[in-house]
């Protein structure tokens, strides 16, 4: 049992960081407006990143992509992450956003969906989420009803980020309610500018992100546009969730590594009663804590993303990764917060962005609550 990255994976690791520290940390605090890179910034950073080879990393070879695997791609978001100098969605430094579910759309809908998105001329939107329906997809109530070529869809869509500037949506809704997530939730590619389809508000959050509801009236969505067959939508789902589970996991792994690294220094430059605070255990045990929580979850998280690529199943890893990971790393965010004292709290350091960031990814995604409930399942399955 070998723990140590291939060479090539480490070279790997070690270049995204280089290109974080060097590119992108200097300019974190004076780089985005309204959570997206300045224009003049994005094409400067786009360059480097085709040049370096790192363009559309996680995209597979056979559609222009680098065709990294779930390890290397951890590797990659994870130095990523250590900074705030990234768009939160959308189309950024590395590539547009491509969610996992896109290739496996048929030939002709990855001419009219996928490859404008690989182009970086159109955005998606996932619409899944609703008012009775977060955490529990199986209660889902948007109803789409084939009639002749078309589905007819009604209901509501809540929280669904990006909609707004979204050209395409990714629709999760109900063919079958007697099935329900057991093969009766299919899924469709929408038109966001479709007659029927209406957003009906936008929710301020707390992360400077504006998720909204979107009502479907008569929506009429041509069957065509079904991706794969029906009753298939929620396991297609629950295919790329795994992946993005894995991102989650990654970005805490970054953030938590970085705030390790600032407190560190902080601890070290701060003097108080005539001691640095590097000098007092109080201050000394929070880093610790940790350094240690942040190796285990970085175990987790490498662990979950190899088997991945073993093609081996990870839902029970990819969950315990993504709930250990952000709690651990809101708790480090949290103790090097405290540590800054009075500067940690001003907009001059990331550490606000980043509390209130992690937090909310206890949320996102899979509350903890729910994946410990999936846990737990696994546990008293395994020992009956």
């Amino acid at each position: 049992m070998d723990f140590n990255l291939p060479e090539e994976l480490q070279m790997l690791k070690d270049t995204v960081r280089k290109f974080v520290d060097h590119e992108l940390i200097p300019i974190e605090m004076h780089s985005q407006e309204n959570n997206e890179l300045k224009p003049e910034i994005r094409e400067r950073l786009e360059k480097k990143t085709k040049e370096m080879g790192l363009w559309m990393f996680d995209v597979p070879e056979e559609y222009g992509g680098g065709g990294l695997g779930s390890l290397a791609q951890v590797l990659v978001w994870e130095q990523m992450c250590r900074t705030i100098a990234l768009p939160s969605r959308g189309r950024g430094i590395f590539g547009p956003e491509i969610r996992p579910i896109l290739y496996a759309l048929n030939d002709d809908q990855k001419k009219r969906f996928l490859d404008p998105i690989l182009r970086g001329e159109k955005e998606l939107c996932f619409m899944q989420t609703e008012p009775d329906a977060g955490s529990d997809p199986g209660s889902m109530k948007t109803r789409a009803v084939r009639q002749g070529d078309y589905y007819i869809v009604n209901g509501t869509k809540r929280f669904i980020t990006g909609a707004d500037k979204a050209d395409f949506g990714q629709l999760m809704a109900v063919t079958d309610p007697a099935k329900g997530s057991h093969g009766g939730i299919s899924c469709f590619m929408v038109d966001m500018k479709s007659p029927g389809l209406k957003i009906t508000a936008k929710y301020k959050t707390m992360m400077g992100e504006e998720p909204c509801e979107i009502v479907f009236d008569d929506l009429k969505v041509p069957a065509e546009n079904l991706v794969g067959k029906e009753g298939e939508g929620f396991k297609l789902a629950q295919k790329w969730l795994g992946i993005g589970r894995l991102k989650h996991g990654a970005r805490a792994l970054g953030v938590a590594e970085r705030c390790i690294e600032m407190g560190s220094r902080y601890a070290k430059q701060r003097v108080t009663f005539g001691k640095p605070l590097s000098e007092r255990q109080g201050i000394t045990f929070k880093l610790a804590d940790s350094y240690v929580e942040l190796h285990a979850a970085r175990l987790m998280v490498y662990q979950a993303a190899w088997k991945n690529d073993q093609n081996e199943d990870i839902r029970t890893e990819a969950y315990m990764a993504k709930m250990f990971a952000d709690e651990m790393s809101f708790r480090v965010v949290d103790r090097v917060l405290q540590i800054h004292g009075g500067i940690g709290l001003t907009l001059d350091l990331p550490l606000a962005k980043w509390f209130v960031d992690q937090r909310s990814r206890m949320i996102t995604e899979g509350a903890s609550e729910v994946m410990r409930m999936v846990i737990a399942r696994e546990v008293l399955k395994r020992y009956n």
